[in-house]
C-alpha cells in the first residue's frame, strides 16, 4: 500500500464527525477575526499544509475512540528522566517565571496547547495576531509567548525556568523581538484600551521584549491542587462518546446548565461533561476575583455533593485574557487536547468589562458567534447554554417558558450574594449549594 494510502486509511481512523452545525449570525467588528479569503491568500503556497504521514500515525496512537488532539498530535515535551540533568548542565542563564508564565509553560509540556513544542516564534506570533491562525493554517486563538525585560538574552541561550524554587523546564531562545502591542491588543482583545485588563496586563506587566522556542520540560508546578495532564484526563473518558466541556461552575444554575446541555439535540445520549475550571491567575478585578486555591476548594465540595456519574471533574492551569471572541477558539483548542468533542459556551463567554465606566467590551453572543463559526475547522461543536432562570413555581426553567406562562422569576446579583456572603446573610439554596457557600465564607474569614 502506498504511503498516501496509509495517511487516509490513518485520517479516515482518526476524524470524528460534525453532526450538526448550529446557524452563525453575524458577528461585531470588535475584534480581528481573518476572513476565509484573507486567510487562504496569506496561506497560499504552504508546504506545512500538508500533513506526513509520522504525524498521522502520531494521531492514530492516541487512544482510539477519541476525538484526535489539535494538529493530530498530542504534544508531551517531558524530558526522560536521563536527560534531564544534562540539559539543566547546558544552561547559561536563568528566568523565574510569573504565575501566568509557568501556567503556559505547564500547558506547553504536557501538551495543552498542542501542537506547539514550544513558546511561539515572530513568525507565528505575526500570524496568530493577523490571522487567527499558525503559520501552516493551524487555528490557533491567542499568542503564547515568553516576555522578559532583559538585554543578555540572545538567540540560541539555553536557559533554566525555575519557578518558585523549582526547576520547570529548559528553554532555548529561537527568537526574540520587539512586540507591537497596541497591534496585538486590537486584534486580540479588539481595543487598544488599558481599561481592558488583558491590555493592561500585556502592555503593563509582560517585558519589553517576547522570545519563542524549544521548551523541554523538566517537572511540573507543585500546585495546591492537582491539575491532571490531557493524557490523563483522555484516560478516564468513555471511548466512542460526546464529551462537553464546561469551565468555573460556582452557582446552582451554572449546573443546571451543564446537566440540560448533556440532553442537547446534537449530543449523544451516553455523552459525559468534563467540568474543566481554570484555576490558574485570574486577570485582576477587585472583590470579583476568587483565589484559584478557593475555587478549587469549591469545586471538589460541589464534585462530592452532587455525585453525578456523567460528570468528570479536572483543573486547568491556564491563566484567563479575558479576550471574549479569541478566548473562545482559546479555550476550545485547550478541551480538545483534553479529548473533548463539544463545548458548552455561555453568555458573554471571557468577557470583560471597563475598569472605568464599567461598559462591556464585547457583545453578550460574540464569543458564542465566534466559537460556533469556527468549530467546524476546529472538528468540534458547540453548545450554546440555556437562558435558564429560577421559578417559584417550577424551579429552574427556560426564561422563555417562565415568560409565557407568567411565572415569578427570583433574581440574585452577583453583588447582592457578595454583599450577603460578607454579612453573613443566608443564601438561597436556589442560587448556590450550602457547601460551595460555606468554602467561600471560610476563605472570607481567613483572608480577615
Amino acid at each position: 500500500m502506498s504511503a498516501s494510502c496509509n495517511i487516509r486509511a490513518a485520517l479516515a481512523s482518526c476524524a470524528k464527525p460534525v453532526a450538526r452545525r448550529v446557524s452563525v449570525l453575524s458577528l461585531r467588528p470588535a475584534v480581528s477575526i481573518p476572513g476565509k479569503q484573507q486567510l487562504q491568500q496569506s496561506l497560499k503556497g504552504s508546504s506545512a499544509l500538508r500533513q506526513s504521514t509520522a504525524t498521522v500515525c502520531q494521531a492514530v496512537a492516541e487512544r482510539v475512540g477519541l476525538i484526535s488532539p489539535h494538529g493530530n498530535k498530542l504534544v508531551d515535551l517531558m524530558l526522560p528522566e536521563d536527560k534531564k540533568q544534562a540539559a539543566i548542565d547546558s544552561c547559561t542563564k536563568t528566568i523565574e517565571l510569573s504565575d501566568r508564565n509557568a501556567c503556559d509553560v505547564e500547558l506547553l509540556v504536557v501538551g495543552g496547547f498542542s501542537p506547539l513544542e514550544g513558546f511561539m516564534g515572530e513568525e507565528e506570533y505575526r500570524s496568530v495576531v493577523d490571522l487567527m491562525h499558525l503559520p501552516d493554517g493551524t487555528i490557533f486563538g491567542l499568542p503564547v509567548v515568553l516576555d522578559t525585560e532583559r538585554e543578555d538574552l540572545a538567540v540560541g541561550d539555553r536557559v533554566l525556568l525555575t519557578y518558585k524554587g523549582e526547576d520547570l523546564a529548559v528553554f532555548t531562545v529561537g527568537s526574540k523581538w520587539v512586540p507591537n502591542k497596541p497591534l496585538e491588543a486590537q486584534k486580540c482583545y479588539g481595543t487598544t484600551s488599558i481599561e481592558h485588563p488583558a491590555v493592561q496586563m500585556i502592555s503593563m506587566e509582560r517585558g519589553k521584549y517576547y522570545m519563542g522556542g524549544k521548551v523541554e520540560g523538566l517537572r511540573l508546578p507543585t500546585r495546591v491542587f492537582p491539575c491532571a495532564t490531557p493524557r490523563e484526563v483522555r484516560s478516564t473518558l468513555p471511548e466512542g462518546s460526546d464529551v462537553l466541556a464546561f469551565q468555573n461552575p460556582i452557582h446552582r444554575a451554572h449546573y443546571e446548565l451543564f446537566i440540560r446541555a448533556l440532553e442537547a439535540p446534537n449530543v449523544s445520549k451516553d455523552a459525559v461533561c468534563l467540568v474543566h475550571p481554570t484555576c490558574g491567575p485570574t486577570q485582576a478585578r477587585g472583590d470579583d476575583d476568587i483565589p484559584g486555591i478557593v475555587r478549587y476548594r469549591t469545586y471538589e465540595v460541589l464534585k462530592e455533593e452532587t455525585a453525578n456519574p456523567r460528570l468528570r471533574w479536572a483543573y486547568l492551569p491556564y491563566s484567563m485574557h479575558m479576550a471574549g471572541p479569541r478566548e473562545a477558539i482559546q479555550h476550545m483548542i485547550i478541551r480538545k487536547n483534553y479529548g473533548c468533542t463539544h463545548f458548552i459556551i455561555g453568555r458573554d463567554m471571557a468577557g470583560c468589562k471597563s475598569t472605568l465606566t464599567g461598559e462591556d467590551f464585547y457583545g453578550a453572543y460574540d464569543a458564542q458567534e465566534t466559537a460556533t463559526k469556527y468549530a467546524p475547522e476546529l472538528g468540534m461543536q458547540t453548545v450554546p447554554s440555556l437562558n435558564i432562570t429560577y421559578t417559584e413555581e417550577k424551579g429552574y426553567v427556560t426564561a422563555d417558558i417562565a415568560e409565557k406562562e407568567g411565572l415569578h422569576k427570583l433574581n440574585l446579583s452577583g453583588t447582592k450574594f457578595r454583599q450577603m456572603l460578607r454579612n453573613g446573610d443566608d443564601i438561597p439554596e436556589w442560587f448556590a449549594f450550602k457547601s460551595v457557600v460555606r468554602v467561600l465564607r471560610e476563605a472570607q474569614q481567613e483572608a480577615q
